[in-house]
């Protein structure tokens, strides 16, 4: 009897190899039919890649200011217009100390940004053509030593206070009147009411009026301090005259022993030829101007119209802030702080 095999039936091998090999031909058709696919949808790859095109270079943006540790007060302007090539500021003789030692360390942060004072030639014209040409648009910012006026606050001009100060009234320093004023004589005296130094205990002798120049700031705030905007004395030489240009140091050399005239406390009191006059008992001492004790103390300010451009902001913004009004103690004005 012959042994049988061992091991499946040969008809197991039958069905297992055509199982197998329809699976492996339906896998191998979807992959054919997945690959096929594939390609239509992928984009095809060119022959040769373009080169990059050139991108148009920006300019760099202008220097812009850094002003540190600013003001709780910054100013609120439309900085909507550009930053111009140079800065031009224009205005008050008085506070050209203020000017140029801001100016100075403004410049050393943003050195940048080219400023000047003075125009044409680098000389301040005093607060009111300084604003006259700030409204005309020659110049974009102004030192004024007096508020606006109605007319310019209408042309949209906006005056910020940097800083306090205040008027002295001053007589030679050999003049044989010791005495004081009342705010009511002084007005008294430049308004032709009283005309001898008798007249306010002094010897009898004529009062010669040494008047600044109308485009002067402080003649200006005199005016509106001590003559509340009433008009001064007209012209009578010798005793009353009106200068023709806004200038300090002429008027104190033309004291003499019978003249009076009025500058700002900074220009008069370092002057060994004058003697400070004291106004309803007080003299303009730092103390007595910030307590307000003293009559003839004023703000003074830097304007700009309410459109303008970021340097012009942050210019003042310097002024208000820590910096800026240290710089301003140092000129002998009056920080606000």
């Amino acid at each position: 009897m012959t042994a049988r095999p061992s091991g499946p039936p040969p008809i197991v091998y039958i069905l297992l190899f055509a199982i197998l090999g329809g699976g492996g031909w339906y896998a191998y058709r979807s992959g054919l039919l997945d690959s096929f696919l594939n390609r239509r949808n992928t984009p095809p790859i060119p022959s040769q890649i373009p080169a990059a095109q050139p991108q148009t270079p920006t300019a760099p943006n202008p220097p812009q200011a850094q002003v540190h540790n600013p003001p709780a007060n910054a100013v609120n302007l439309d900085t909507s217009l550009p930053n111009p090539a140079v800065l031009q500021m224009d205005g008050s003789v008085t506070m050209i100390r203020i000017v140029l030692a801001l100016k100075g360390g403004y410049t050393q942060r943003n050195p940048g940004i080219p400023l000047t004072y003075g125009i044409p030639d680098g000389k301040p014209n005093g607060s009111n053509a300084g604003l006259k040409a700030l409204m005309e648009g020659r110049i974009q910012m102004a030192a004024s030593s007096r508020p606006l006026n109605a007319s310019e606050v209408q042309a949209g001009l906006q005056a910020i206070p940097v800083a306090k100060d205040a008027l002295a009234v001053a007589v030679g320093v050999n003049n044989p009147y010791k005495g004081g004023l009342t705010l009511q004589q002084l007005a008294d005296i430049f308004q032709g009411r009283i005309t001898n130094w008798s007249q306010v205990g002094g010897p009898d002798r004529r009062i010669r009026v040494l008047n600044r120049a109308p485009q002067s700031g402080t003649y200006s705030v005199f005016q509106e301090l001590v003559l509340l905007g009433l008009p001064f004395a007209p012209d009578n030489p010798p005793y009353f005259t009106t200068a023709t240009e806004d200038v300090t140091t002429p008027l104190l050399r033309a004291l003499g022993e019978d003249g009076i005239t009025y500058s700002t406390v900074d220009q008069v009191q370092n002057q060994q030829t004058v003697r400070i006059v004291p106004i309803d008992g007080q003299m303009p001492t730092r103390e007595a101007i910030q307590r307000g004790s003293y009559p003839l103390a004023r703000n003074v300010f830097l304007v700009a119209p309410q459109r303008t451009s970021p340097v012009v902001a942050d210019f003042i913004n310097y002024a208000l802030s820590d910096q800026g009004q240290q710089i301003i103690g140092r000129t002998e004005f009056i920080p606000l702080r």
